[in-house]
């Protein structure tokens, strides 16, 4: 239990696509629903697609942008790990909350996922975190609007309930307008595997270089899967574990 009812948990939002992305936005919107002690530590550029990355080799620069609002030069990981252990230290964070993602993570997209990487780096150090993704088609506009209708609704039983430390909820609305979403569906993970579109080209002195699609192979959208779910019109919830042994 993160909070008991009625108390006002302490909000920390993130994401991958950078401090300006329109869903970050979104997402502190949502979060200021829930509660007002709100802060935003969120990456200086997008980052999508940088996975559980660790900025290393250099040193890392903080920009305040304002009293509650922190840019970080670095990936989502090092956000949330700054945010815990330095530009927050003196703050206990209840909960984090990491998106809204341009763009669905399902499947296999986790492993690949920024939005994902900043809940692991939280649930690893111990803060409940929430990932949420707004599936969207390519040149069309994104419905905003539908996670920003659901979202409060997912997180509210969430603040009450007990999950294991070692677990962070990945959420997916559909590209769907709020009205017709068809409800929420618990899943398990299903398989999406990006489809690894490479498209050759010169630039302009000359040179060779490759670009990485995002076109998606064939896939098999199994029944309760989050694949399946948001597919058909449902906000899929999946919990999601660090640890990876088949046990």
């Amino acid at each position: 239990m993160l909070k008991a009812p009625g108390e006002n948990p302490r909000i920390l939002v993130t994401n991958d696509d950078g401090i300006n992305a329109p869903g970050l936005k979104i997402m502190e919107a949502i979060a200021r629903e829930i509660s007002n002690d709100v802060y935003v530590v969120a990456p200086e550029v997008n980052h999508s697609g940088a996975g559980h990355s660790l900025t290393l080799r250099r040193p890392l620069r903080t920009r305040r942008v304002s009293e509650r609002h922190f840019a970080v030069d670095g990936t989502p990981t090092d956000c949330v790990l700054l945010a815990l252990q330095n530009i927050l230290v003196d703050k206990d964070i209840d909960l984090i909350l990491s998106g809204v993602n341009h763009g669905h993570n399902l499947g296999e997209d986790v492993t690949y996922s920024g939005t994902i990487a900043a809940a692991m780096e939280a649930t690893l150090l111990q803060v409940p975190a929430i990932a949420f993704s707004q599936a969207c088609r390519d040149r069309h506009p994104v419905k905003w609007k539908t996670a920003e209708h659901w979202a409060p609704g997912i997180i509210q039983p969430m603040l009450t309930m007990e999950w294991p430390k070692d677990v962070l909820m990945n959420v997916n609305f559909p590209d769907t307008l709020a009205q017709s979403v068809k409800g929420v569906a618990v899943t398990r993970q299903g398989k999406q595997k990006v489809g690894d579109e490479l498209i050759e080209r010169i630039d302009p002195r000359g040179e060779p270089y490759v670009w990485i699609g995002v076109s998606r192979g064939e896939t098999s959208h199994a029944e309760g899967t989050d694949v399946a779910a948001v597919r058909d019109g449902y906000v899929s919830v999946t919990p999601i574990q660090l640890d990876m042994t088949h046990h």
